[in-house]
């Protein structure tokens, strides 16, 4: 006998009011569990949401523009299943993450991914400015976007229920400052920003119109605040990893047992567990007051990803705890799963410190952007045969180029040497990481 069953928006972490994109099904449609029915779209995150049952949908209870949140009815199910609550396995299932996300903890600064702007049509206007109350009424995740921006939240008005600030009335804030911005500027995360140059590059040929997409937009607007905002320094450095390169070879038959495909970038990863073990004020942050370093315990590596639709920055947690053939099988599911719009929130949260590698791609040296409010990232570029005088005659080596960004607030240039020489010294010689 047919149930109908109402399905409820499940436990997706720390969204609240996200926005409904798309409409994956239509009502009449027959969907098995776990197809994807419709996409959120959040600041941090797009995420397909799935079916709890296989059955025929009824009804859809949203329409692309809606807001919903934890418990908001989404749609209603008509299935030969008995009539409940999705099982435990399916609400704890987090929903799958569609495009760019943070690699840190949801709610905190992701140098990839910052709140978009908000509609144009705030553009021009005017800001009226309240009565200025002792303490502004919002919650703690519209005041942590206000500090990362710059923004006085006693001069921002509230348009939420009695006057509650709401992140939109932040954007908005900053958006109309900036349309009214002069030659002088606007303070903008403790910056005070030149408003920019209005040109019309038509006057001087053909020109086309390429909107960017929402990812390139969070990533833009959040990589010049991480840029403006923390005081960068990159150190260069090579490791010579010709012995490591044999060695990887050699164990190429015990990985394709296992499954795994043995790359290089699983034995950088062990040598920056090893490296960060000995230098932990490169695993890290300031705390919002400037004055305190949080040091943190566990060494979670974030690994960017590049995508069709832009970097996405997977995390490994407690990495340091892994073995190669583990390390090797993670990465490879954590890049599968970002380029098919597979992964999860949780694969996104709790990153301690980056690597960037271009080696697949090329280049010598390059200055990644320090992913706030991490301290430091790795950058990885591609390898190449060097000679090097070893005994008095020159020997061919295979050198990996290295670079390493870093916030000159925690570390000091001798630092951030001492740390590339170790690392360097870990992936030249494997059994130091034995020690």
């Amino acid at each position: 006998m047919a149930e109908l069953l109402e399905f409820h928006l499940p436990d997706i972490g720390e969204f609240e009011n996200v926005d409904v994109v798309e409409l994956l099904v239509a009502p009449g449609d027959r969907v098995e569990k776990e197809q994807s029915i419709l996409v959120l779209e959040s600041d941090k995150a797009t995420m397909e949401i799935p079916a709890p049952v296989s059955g025929v949908v009824k009804e859809l209870r949203v329409a692309v523009g809606d807001q919903v949140s934890e418990g908001s009815l989404l749609a209603v199910f008509e299935t030969q299943e008995a009539a409940a609550a999705p099982t435990e396995d399916h609400a704890a299932r987090a929903p799958e993450v569609r495009g760019e996300a943070a690699a840190q903890p949801i709610g905190t600064p992701n140098a990839l991914a910052l709140p978009d702007l908000p509609p144009d049509e705030a553009e021009g206007a005017e800001i009226a400015h309240p009565p200025r109350p002792a303490r502004a009424h919002a919650s703690p995740s519209v005041r942590l976007l206000a500090r990362e921006l710059g923004v006085e939240l006693t001069l921002v008005p509230g348009s939420g229920s009695k006057g509650r600030i709401t992140k939109e009335d932040v954007q908005g804030f900053v958006k109309a400052s900036l349309s009214k911005g002069s030659a002088a500027g606007v303070p903008i995360a403790g910056v005070h920003v030149a408003a920019p140059l209005e040109i019309d590059f038509s006057k001087f040929g053909a020109t086309e119109i390429q909107p960017l997409n929402r990812i390139r937009k969070l990533s833009s607007a959040n990589l010049h605040r991480s840029w403006v905002t923390v005081p960068h320094v990159t150190q260069f450095d090579e490791a010579d990893i010709t012995d490591l390169d044999t060695f990887r070879r050699q164990q190429k038959p015990e990985a394709e047992r296992r499954g795994v495909k043995l790359t290089f970038l699983p034995f950088v990863v062990k040598a920056v567990t090893a490296a960060l073990a000995e230098f932990p004020h490169f695993n890290s942050s300031l705390d919002n007051s400037g004055e305190n370093l949080i040091v943190k315990k566990y060494l979670n590596v974030g690994v960017a990803v590049d995508t069709e639709n832009g970097l996405v920055v997977p995390v490994i947690r407690e990495a340091d705890r892994k073995g190669l053939f583990e390390l090797a099988g993670l990465l490879e599911d954590l890049s599968h799963r970002a380029r098919t719009r597979k992964l999860r929130p949780s694969d996104l949260q709790g990153g301690s410190f980056s690597i960037s590698s271009l080696g697949g791609i090329g280049g010598t040296f390059f200055t990644p952007i320090v992913n706030h409010p991490e301290v430091a990232i790795l950058g990885v570029s591609k390898m190449s045969w060097k000679p090097v005088l070893q005994g008095g005659e020159f020997v061919p080596r295979l050198i990996l180029p290295l670079s390493l960004s870093y916030d000159h607030r925690v570390i000091d240039g001798a630092d951030a040497v001492r740390f590339t020489r170790r690392l360097c010294d870990f992936l030249s010689d494997l059994r130091l990481l034995l020690i």
